[in-house]
């Protein structure tokens, strides 16, 4: 009985509230509550609604400049910043000295303020040249990936973001200050900017062309002589013009002074080469200092304190020890059809008493048509014969007009042409740093010999320069056994492959290279002339 009731109490009390609610007016519902709008200021809102609120500026400033600019504004708590006469007059002067940097003033126009200007534009279009004007001058204004792209093998992680931002932030402080810190440091760049700014402030000088002809060597006479010695004297090279026909004298000393300022053989002989170096332009010159100062903008990224720097259009090396040039010696470099490419890496190893594996090109375009024509080409090259798996194979076995996927392999010796010692880096090019038995070759200029790989005129000397003491000691007793050893520095040293035409020279003078792979004249181009 009591279980009975018990169950119709509960069934009582669960069915009340549902017959509650069934007579219940129904709920109201709930309110949607959406979120307060943020209250952007007011240069951050025109940032964010730039192509309405600003339209002729918005098609100038691209995604990365926008966030730069949203960023810069951040910084400064969102304040308009160039209201005052006195920071955009601060700001007009350091722009108008870009000149001496090889960059064009007119591309960072500030816009006019008046009374129709709409202020907050202004005050946006201004700050947006302010900071590409910091960017260019710090990481040059051309992208060096679309023009000379240089591969590395630690790619840079930083946000270029970063640095313009300080520097910005420092300006509205000290615009000067900015500008000189936003300016590469390094010497290259400091030593061509001086020389570029003295170069465009004088009128151009004129020099006539020197006629083609056959080699002109010291005693000899030729109808040409006359304009020889006219174009040394316009160039600062020749104190007086001689009289007559004869190439000697003092004007075989200018010449040879003519070659050794533009990385040539020095050795007064007149020849295509020279020629081509005499006619480049005053106009042409000039610019070569521009697009330089770009490159340098470019390599300034690259360069550290400690490492080896390879200029390929000079084919020259250059040891640096705590941002100074301690150590140079001469290179051979591509040629231009095989060209040493850009990089930057780390020196890991040494090869000491390399062998030789021949690359895929040199073997399909050098060695196979050496074969076929001279079957004692092996055997006199002290070449070896491998399959895929570097099997010895006799040659016989071979069928040299479809030789397949064979290797060949020059052992270690006075004819292996890596010489005695390799310095490796990672690349994907297969290139690296080696010694060489033909050292006559660095006598001449330019020095673009190779398919590719740097060869390096001292190579023991630069490797005395990477290794330490004990290192030395013991690389040198695994020299001495002729025998070839991998050897891994302690210390890996950085070494930057760049490609610049002019630089200033200790003494203070411009010297030029042989722009041997016809970079430059796209590089003008895309700089735009400012003459």
């Amino acid at each position: 009985m009591f279980k009975k009731h018990a169950c119709y109490l509960s069934i009582c009390l669960l069915v009340a509230p549902l017959v509650a609610m069934a007579d219940a007016p129904p709920l109201e519902p709930l309110p949607v509550t959406t979120p307060a709008p943020v209250d952007l200021a007011p240069v951050q809102q025109a940032l964010a609604q730039l192509p309405s609120v600003c339209p002729q500026l918005a098609p100038r400033i691209d995604a990365t400049a926008l966030v730069r600019l949203q960023a810069f504004y951040q910084q400064q708590g969102n304040a308009s910043l160039w209201s005052a006469d006195e920071p955009r007059k601060a700001l007009q002067t350091q722009l108008l000295m870009l000149a001496d940097d090889g960059l064009d003033p007119t591309h960072y126009s500030l816009p006019t303020v008046d009374a129709t200007a709409n202020v907050l534009c202004s005050d946006i279009a201004t700050s947006q040249q302010y900071l590409q004007a910091l960017h260019d001058l710090h990481y040059g204004r051309l992208l060096q990936s679309r023009y000379e792209p240089l591969w590395h093998s630690q790619p840079p992680t930083t946000d270029p973001n970063t640095a313009v931002l300080a520097f910005a932030a420092t300006g509205l402080q000290d615009m000067v200050k900015a500008f000189d810190q936003a300016r590469p440091s390094a010497d290259l760049y400091r030593s061509l900017r001086n020389a570029y700014s003295n170069v465009r402030q004088q009128p151009l000088p004129h020099w006539d062309a020197v006629g083609s002809g056959p080699l002109l060597r010291p005693g000899m006479e030729d109808p040409r002589v006359p304009e020889l010695a006219r174009r040394l004297h316009s160039g600062g090279y020749l104190a007086k013009l001689p009289n007559g026909k004869q190439y000697q004298g003092d004007l075989v000393k200018a010449a040879k002074a003519f070659q050794l300022s533009h990385s040539l053989q020095a050795d007064g002989v007149i020849g295509a080469g020279t020629v081509a170096e005499l006619n480049i332009s005053p106009a042409v010159r000039r610019e070569q200092l521009r697009i330089n100062l770009e490159r340098f903008r470019w390599l300034a990224q690259d360069l550290e304190p400690e490492g080896v720097v390879v200029n390929v259009a000079a084919a020259q090396l250059s040891v640096y020890q705590s941002g100074i040039p301690v150590w140079q010696t001469r290179l051979q470099v591509g040629r231009a059809e095989r060209q040493t490419p850009l990089l930057k890496s780390r020196i890991t190893r040494l090869t000491l008493n390399p062998t030789w594996t021949i690359p895929p090109t040199i073997m399909r375009e050098d060695k196979l048509p050496a074969i076929r024509l001279n079957p004692e080409y092996l055997r006199q090259q002290n070449l070896q014969v491998l399959d895929a798996e570097g099997h010895p194979l006799a040659p016989e076995q071979v069928d040299w007009a479809r030789p397949g996927n064979i290797l060949l392999r020059q052992q270690a010796g006075p004819r292996n042409p890596l010489g005695k010692i390799v310095m490796r880096f990672p690349n994907p090019y297969s290139v690296y740093l080696h010694d060489t038995p033909s050292q006559p070759l660095f006598t001449k200029g330019p020095r673009a010999f190779s398919s590719g790989c740097v060869r390096v005129e001292q190579p023991l000397l630069l490797r005395d320069l990477l290794v330490t003491p004990a290192e030395r000691t013991r690389t040198d007793e695994l020299l001495a056994t002729g025998v070839t050893h991998e050897f891994r520095l302690a210390t890996p040293v950085p070494v930057l492959l760049g490609y610049w035409t002019v630089e200033v020279d200790r003494e203070g003078s411009l010297v030029y290279a042989p722009d041997i792979y016809a970079f430059d004249p796209v590089l003008i181009k895309a700089m735009g002339s400012v003459l």
